[in-house]
């Protein structure tokens, strides 16, 4: 890899702003790409940077070895989690014919080389993409410069990050995805769920180990982050497995790549598919499910089509007009019997009794299946002002003394976490990892989940205005609606010792002396309309 520049700044500057640098270089090539489409084409690009790294430093590495005769063989590749790649497909070629005017076509090579050779990325890279969009031979030229510049702050970050090349490339992906969501507004939410709340699913759930399922992943996130919460807390990637599904083709190649950049093996069936009508994991029952569903998809089905489905055997069939309660029915017959759910919906979906969907909850609550509902802040997502709230579910809320969870059963967690989060830009809330500390340590404290590996069960206290353990009744006395801010109250004022009749004092003054003024406006506004012949 080339060496950083001898004038580069400190190495906590380039490791802050090198993923905005490179941004800011690649997206002043798009000229007249939509943003929707010129994602496919930069992001496709550093994932062909990235695997080509791979190869050569494995391919060196066999030579170095005296294993020369090998260096052309795809197991000695697929052994080491590495893609093989033929001399068409590698970046180093790529880069040396750059600035012929037939580069587009020559990437599409490359891609659909790279997809011959290794199967387990059939279905991942664009197709003939790079040729059918017309970008200009110059800007292609200049995107393939600025992607190649990844080497330079990829030295620093290893010499001073200690990162490994995987979390380097991941967080240019990850970062880019979140930026192409945010300049596509709605469009955007097909693919990208914001970064904190990802982070709070997997806080929340804690997928040490078995089958994580996201029954719409888009291009990957609930996965990304699943692994790095397993990664953080010392576990074993290989004890987890990956199931997913995802519906827009473009976006199930985004997902495929962006595992694939971090090594993730992952199951998201062999073609992109609709998960009501084409389920590719009909008889799966996983430990965890994050999803973030499609907000109000209306029409998701006709009136005569999956009436008997098993998936909502025991409840009442999910109107045509809102998918919310097919997902949420979807996910339930999908979790194992003692597996834990945590999705994204609309904040409609904790009260609404359109088309049957309040008789719906009220079985699900009934069946006792509700182990938690947040209410978020808004503008936490680019694609959407409307408010959202996090549902989890589980089938069974007995005693785990394996797991150290306490009985739940007859009670369900309610969270009032609007007030949290911090503005990152004018437009658009994070939650701050205080944040997901204290949400997440809210919930497991209430489940009961030991905190020091003691034996000794977590404590817990509702807190006015903010969190509120309900009984079965209390949800049955609110008509069944589980909107947090219904359960947890009023947060106590604090005294400020100041006695109530000098607040009233103060507070009159202030009022009898605005009032005055206001007198003295309404005369000179008078006095300007008579002026201005206007008067009574």
């Amino acid at each position: 890899m080339a060496k950083a520049p001898a004038n580069s700044k400190s190495s906590k500057k380039q490791n802050t702003s090198f993923e905005e640098s490179l941004w800011d270089s690649a997206n002043k090539l798009r000229g007249s790409v939509e943003s929707s489409e010129y994602k496919h084409i930069v992001l496709s690009l550093i994932f062909l940077k990235f695997i080509s790294d791979k190869f050569e430093a494995h391919r060196q590495a066999l030579i170095d070895d005296g294993k020369a005769q090998f260096i052309d063989m795809v197991p000695f590749y697929a052994q080491s989690n590495v893609f093989y790649l033929s001399e068409e497909a590698r970046w180093s070629t790529l880069i040396k014919h750059s600035k012929q005017d037939d580069i587009a076509l020559k990437i599409d090579t490359a891609l659909h080389s790279i997809e011959k050779n290794n199967k387990s990325l059939a279905g991942a890279l664009p197709d003939n993409y790079f040729s059918r969009l017309g970008l200009e031979s110059s800007k292609l030229a200049a995107l393939l410069d600025t992607i190649n510049n990844i080497d330079t702050y990829m030295t620093g970050g290893k010499n001073d990050c200690h990162l490994s090349e995987e979390d380097l490339v991941g967080r240019v992906y990850e970062y880019f995805l979140g930026k192409f969501a945010a300049s596509e507004g709605k469009g955007g939410g097909e693919f990208y769920t914001p970064k904190s709340v990802v982070a709070l699913l997997a806080e929340m759930l804690e997928p040490y180990k078995g089958k994580i399922y996201d029954p719409c992943c888009g291009s990957g996130g609930m996965f990304v982050q699943s692994i790095k919460f397993v990664n953080s807390h010392n576990g074993n990637q290989k004890e987890v497995s990956i199931y997913g599904q995802e519906y827009t083709s473009a976006t199930y190649k985004l997902a495929k790549m962006n595992l694939a950049i971090r090594g993730i093996n992952g199951n998201l069936g062999d073609v992109a598919g609709d998960t009501f009508f084409k389920d590719q994991h009909p008889d799966l029952k996983a430990d965890y499910i994050m999803a973030n569903p499609p907000f109000n998809q209306k029409q998701w089905r006709a009136d005569n089509e999956l009436v008997d489905d098993p998936r909502w055997a025991g409840y009442t069939v999910p109107p045509t007009g809102n998918a919310n309660y097919a997902w949420i029915l979807h996910i339930l017959s999908k979790l194992s019997e003692s597996g834990t759910a945590g999705f994204v919906l609309a904040n409609g979906s904790m009260s609404s009794n359109t088309s049957g969907e309040g008789k719906i909850r009220q079985e699900i609550i009934d069946n006792d299946h509700v182990d938690c509902m947040i209410a978020l802040p808004g503008q936490l997502f680019y694609t959407t002002q409307i408010p959202v709230c996090l549902w989890f579910l589980t089938k069974n809320k007995a005693e785990d003394k394996t797991r150290g969870y306490r009985n739940r059963k007859g009670e369900t967690l309610f969270i009032d976490a609007r007030q949290m989060g911090t503005m990152a830009s004018r437009i658009h809330k994070e939650l701050t990892p205080d944040d997901l500390a204290k949400i997440a340590g809210t919930y497991h404290a209430w489940r009961g989940e030991t905190q020091d590996g003691s034996g000794t069960l977590a404590q817990y206290e509702d807190v006015a205005g903010y969190c509120k353990a309900a009984s079965l009744a209390d949800i049955q006395n609110n008509d069944y609606v589980l909107t947090p801010g219904r359960y947890v109250g009023a947060a106590d004022i604090e005294d400020d010792g100041i006695p109530f009749e000098d607040k009233m004092r103060k507070l009159s003054q202030t009022l009898y002396r605005q009032m005055k003024e206001a007198e003295t406006l309404d005369r000179t506004i008078r006095q300007n309309l008579e002026v201005l012949g206007y008067g009574e």
